[in-house]
């Protein structure tokens, strides 16, 4: 378990530790950053392998720079323990955060921290153990809205219209993104022509995009 949060971590652990129903007897290591966990990872890799990891995605990164996010760390958790389940937790609930997360890491359970509750935590611990896939509220409300589209929008269409719903004008987005203003017009009207809008103006694209779940 990898949270930066003492008592957040120990309410997880009594959450499982008192109220898990199943045959299993497991240990749980705990990390409060990158660092902490990166070690634990790279010890236990042929000791004890982990079966499970649970992370939040806002973590102090490690000491060398190389994992900086809890998303980085699932990563790694990928990479070193290719059989094992992830847990992730966050607190940002944005469509395209969630949207990123599922992509990059595709974790067996996935909760957004304003739906958790100890009985969440315990549920989703004990389908992913059993080998299903649990995702909180939120997460599936995001699923809900990206299946009523009939297309997806890549990385960098999702970042033009996250800065244009922060109120970035076009002609600043080259500052924002790495992105000739040109090229980010051409997206602004591709996208317009997915979302069947082609005179709008971002006002009512930004609006349209949060209806379709992409902001």
């Amino acid at each position: 378990m990898v949270d930066d949060h003492p008592m957040i971590i120990e309410g997880y652990k009594n959450a499982i530790l008192k109220n898990y129903q199943g045959p299993e007897v497991f240990h749980i290591d705990i990390a409060s950053n990158c660092n902490e966990a990166l070690k634990a990872l790279n010890k236990n890799i042929r000791v004890s392998p982990y079966d499970l990891a649970l992370i939040d995605i806002q973590l102090p990164p490690s000491e060398d720079g190389s994992i900086t996010s809890g998303e980085g760390l699932a990563k790694k958790v990928r990479e070193l323990y290719p059989r094992a389940k992830i847990i992730v937790l966050t607190m940002h609930n944005e469509n395209s955060r969630i949207h990123n997360i599922l992509q990059s890491i595709d974790p067996e359970g996935f909760l957004i921290k304003s739906d958790l509750s100890s009985n969440e935590l315990l549920r989703a611990f004990t389908d992913v153990i059993s080998g299903k896939i649990y995702y909180s509220a939120t997460v599936n409300n995001h699923f809900r809205k990206m299946m009523a589209n009939n297309f997806t929008l890549d990385q960098k269409n999702l970042q033009i219209l996250h800065h244009l719903s922060r109120g970035i004008r076009t002609k600043n987005l080259p500052n924002y993104i790495s992105l000739s203003l040109s090229a980010i017009e051409k997206r602004k009207n591709h996208i317009k022509e997915l979302f069947d809008m082609k005179m709008a103006n971002d006002e009512m694209l930004i609006e349209e995009a949060r209806k379709r779940g992409f902001i």
